[in-house]
């Protein structure tokens, strides 16, 4: 029996032998078509070759394409488990060819894998095609052999594929196998359609037209051929099966499944085993493809698949986190065909174990509210909406959890009561927003988050990717549409521009639609949703639209680099300071970043050249810089720091980078900085460069600043250092390294001349004169002298009163600009005068206040030196009694 992966590997090898080139799985998270929630079908990674906009190097394709049916118009979730084809994960097989062949070539390439590769009896096979395509049932007819009966003819959509309102679209072939008269249904087409008999297959479209919007269709210029074969669906016709969790590779996720909860893979809990299986490939390869669990878009529909399988794993008496423990299973199964899984197992297990941990909590709890509200609903009845959604707002319980689990009891939900109860709460948000002052035009996004609901942010593994524009904002409301030169913010359904927060600063970059294009210069957020502030540069720009958003590379990346520095920083702020140190604010922007931490005194250079020695080490080492989602208390646990003015919510990103020895055990090896951060980070420390602190200094009471560089700034700041540095060697005519014994010895020169000359000052000043007179029986010298400063009267004080031997001096000091005073008595006559009344009674003329000292030496200064000869008059009456 051939398995799904030989499967796989033939159809491929088919189409590579006739000239088609293997081009891998795009990812389930769509960059080029902003329209789409995950990967649904294998054309969608072709679309823009289909439409022309892009040309490749080949003209003929074909994949095996991993696809997610889980969410918006394409949801097969509320099925899954309790049919035998539904799936929120399966793989689609195709072939495409880009202008290259058309119907003769695709009919025959099929009917050639179907009946000679696979081996499918021709008699048990049929097909539709649209009713007026008489071209595909004309090669049908030639290259199968098949007859009228078995060419049906379909006149409804179901055989019309669109790509949207408008653009490329074209008929449709199906191929149909038919199981046997013992199973009931009808051929495709009749009444009884919906039946098991006849299964389709495989689907191949013709893309022949363009449809405009008054309707008409035109033929394009480029033909093309877009087919899709479920794996699983033809595996399971293959293995003789009529299940497609019969195959092999599910039959072995529901053995697992089986074995971990310690069950009967057929027994009563066959259905949770299904449910397990599926969800289990949806869960791993959306994780493998950067979808985290969250409460908004994707994240929110990968957590409601994930806490699905969950409930079914308690269901069938799991005590434990089972989801984790199937890993290895899948990507045995899988992973050779996908690497993707093989590089993401850890994270898959981790990420699985913490949401299961997390909703093991509420989980019973929940489930016996569920029981106690059900014990009263008779068969068939229906749960209040009001109940539904307490078990939504409380214990995390989507809506269809609730409804998958009451759907086994034959009992429904009241979902207008439950969109009633959401709306109030809704309401009540509002209020509260409203008055919290925090925008003065809040509504707008309120409103724009009631309708649209969230942006989705791609940005932390893209930089690039489709969105389609939602709104457009001016003045604080919605406008129709934005010309050239207007100023205006566009909101898009999802976008890679990272909004203001967290000390991050927002991207910039531009948008681009098919008629316009606007510079985005900040990016902010409220109420969930992203505000690209920007300026229209071309054309014209409008709702509706899809759009091109790229994020400013370079700029990214040097906010990228000083983001992940800070977190570095950080520790080892902590490491040479203490563990007081915590972030009291940060900016990171693309030219610098600045940090704030709790710290009552300066840092000392020793410290703060081992501090940027430190970061700069652990930038060398070039780690992983790993990210992680996880509830905040356990992150805590885990020893994360909460960054400053980050609000949290029931889970945190938790960034990690660096390691280093264990304390005290060798080569035991910790990691070095663990944050909670929702920021934009390196993939690895390396990349940040180089670490330059430019400094510390005081921010606040209490709290210190550093700022910094990183990558080429910090290069450009170095080499501006080496510049000035050859510079001053080149001034001193000596090496770099002997400059700071030449700055030394002429500071030290220059002291030497400064005494020299403040000594000559003094000197010439004594010679102008001032020979002691008798004052009352004193000795006395009062006199005014120039060319000298307020700091040399001391000195020449002292001297004056050595000279006296007993007196009184008063020197005032006309300096240029406040005049200076200052007083001596020699020891004798302390008992008699003081030097502060001496001062103070001159500085009073002088026009100034104050002055003081001790009461042989004091010192003051006044306000006007005209009044000089005033002062030393005032000065003499103080002598005199």
């Amino acid at each position: 029996m051939a398995s799904l992966n030989d499967i796989r590997s033939t159809f491929l090898d088919y189409f590579a032998a006739n000239g088609h080139a293997k081009v891998d799985s795009s990812p389930l998270v769509p960059r080029n078509d902003p329209t789409l929630m995950f990967t649904n079908s294998g054309m969608v990674q072709f679309k823009n070759l289909f439409t022309g906009a892009e040309t490749r190097d080949y003209v003929r394709a074909t994949t095996s394409q991993k696809c997610v049916r889980a969410g918006g118009k394409h949801n097969d979730l509320d099925n899954v488990g309790y049919t035998a084809r539904h799936h929120t994960f399966f793989e689609m097989l195709g072939n495409f060819s880009f202008g290259d062949y058309f119907k003769d070539e695709a009919i025959a390439l099929a009917w050639g894998l179907i009946t000679k590769e696979f081996g499918i009896d021709p008699d048990r096979l049929l097909v539709t095609v649209y009713h007026t395509d008489d071209e595909a049932a004309s090669i049908w007819k030639r290259v199968a052999g098949l007859s009228d009966d078995r060419i049906i003819r379909i006149p409804t959509d179901d055989n019309f594929w669109r790509m949207g309102p408008t653009g490329p679209c074209g008929p449709c072939t199906e191929i149909f196998y038919d199981h046997g008269d013992h199973i009931p249904g009808g051929p495709p087409g009749s009444p009884d359609e919906d039946g098991d008999r006849f299964i389709e297959i495989w689907n191949l479209v013709f893309m022949q037209n363009e449809q405009f919007a008054d309707g008409t269709l035109k033929p394009l210029d480029m033909q093309s051929i877009d087919t899709g074969m479920g794996l699983e669906r033809v595996g399971a016709l293959l293995q003789g099966k009529h299940d497609n969790y019969d195959t092999d590779l599910m039959r072995a996720l529901i053995e697992a499944s089986a074995h971990v909860t310690s069950t009967d893979p057929d027994g009563p809990d066959n259905v949770h085993h299904r449910v397990i299986a599926d969800h289990l490939r949806s869960t791993g390869f959306l994780i493998a493809d950067g979808v985290m669990p969250s409460n908004e878009g994707r994240g929110y529909v990968l957590r409601r698949i994930m806490r699905r399988a969950m409930r079914h794993a308690h269901q069938a008496g799991a005590k434990d986190t089972v989801m984790h423990r199937l890993v290895p299973a899948l990507v045995q199964q899988m992973g050779q065909h996908y690497p993707e899984l093989v590089r993401a197992k850890s994270l898959i297990e981790e990420t699985l174990r913490g949401e299961e941990e997390r909703f093991r909590t509420t989980l019973d709890r929940g489930l016996r509210l569920l029981e106690d509200e059900v014990s009263a609903i008779p068969a068939g009845g229906v749960l209040g909406g009001e109940a539904a959604f307490k078990l939504y707002d409380t214990y995390g319980f989507p809506l269809d959890l609730t409804q998958d689990a009451l759907r086994e009891k034959g009992l429904s939900v009241d979902t207008e009561g439950f969109d009633d109860a959401m709306a109030e709460q809704k309401a009540r948000a509002r209020a509260a927003w409203s008055g919290s002052g925090e925008q003065a035009d809040a509504a707008i996004w309120l409103d724009l988050a009631d309708r649209d609901g969230a942006t989705e942010f791609l940005g932390y593994d893209t930089e690039t990717a489709e969105g389609q524009v939602s709104a457009l904002v001016r003045d604080g409301a919605e406008i129709e549409d934005a010309s050239a030169g207007d100023s205006v913010t566009i909101v898009v359904n999802q976008t890679p521009f990272y909004a203001e927060s967290g000390g991050q600063v927002g991207d910039t970059g531009t948008i681009t639609t098919s008629t316009g294009r606007a510079r985005v210069t900040d990016t902010r957020k409220a109420a969930g949703v992203f505000m690209h502030v920007a300026k229209i540069e071309e054309g014209r720009i409008a709702p509706g639209q899809a759009a091109v958003l790229t994020v400013d590379h370079a700029r990214r990346s040097a906010i990228r680099a000083n983001h992940s520095a800070t977190h570095l920083l950080h520790e080892a702020l902590r490491e040479a300071l203490g563990d007081h140190v915590a972030q009291r604010g940060s900016l990171n922007a693309d030219d610098r970043l600045r940090f704030d931490f709790s710290h009552g005194h300066a840092v000392t250079p020793e410290q703060l050249a081992k501090v940027e020695a430190d970061v700069n080490a652990y930038i060398r080492q070039n780690t992983e810089v790993a990210t992680r989602i996880m509830e905040p208390d356990a992150a805590r646990d885990l020893g994360a720091q909460a960054l400053f003015g980050e609000k949290y919510g029931d889970e945190v990103r938790v960034v990690s980078m660096g390691t280093q020895d264990g304390s005290g055990k060798g080569t035991d090896k910790r990691t070095y900085s663990i944050e909670l951060c929702g920021g934009t980070h390196v993939a690895r420390t390396g990349e940040i460069g180089a670490f330059v602190a430019l400094g510390d200094q005081a921010s606040s009471a209490g709290v210190r600043r550093i700022e910094a560089l990183t990558g080429q700034a910090a290069m450009d700041h170095l080499r501006a250092q080496d510049s000035r540095m050859a510079e001053l060697a080149n001034l001193f005519k000596a090496q770099p390294d002997e400059v700071g014994a030449r700055v030394k010895a002429l500071m030290d020169e220059r002291k030497a001349l400064q005494n020299e000359v403040a000594q000559l000052r003094r000197d010439a000043a004594m010679a102008q004169g001032g020979e002691a007179r008798d004052i009352d029986g004193l000795k006395a010298v009062l006199q005014v002298i120039s060319g000298v400063s307020g700091k040399d009267l001391g000195p020449m004080v002292d001297a004056q009163k050595a000279a006296l031997g007993s007196g009184v001096v008063v020197l005032i000091a006309d300096t240029g600009a406040k005049p200076a005073v200052a007083a001596g008595v020699t020891s004798d006559l302390t008992d008699r005068v003081s030097a502060v009344d001496l001062v103070k009674a001159a500085v009073e003329a002088l026009g100034g206040r104050g002055g003081g000292g001790r009461p042989e030496m004091a010192q003051g200064g006044g306000a006007d030196i005209a009044q000089a000869d005033a002062a030393l008059a005032a000065v003499e009456a103080v002598l005199r009694g």
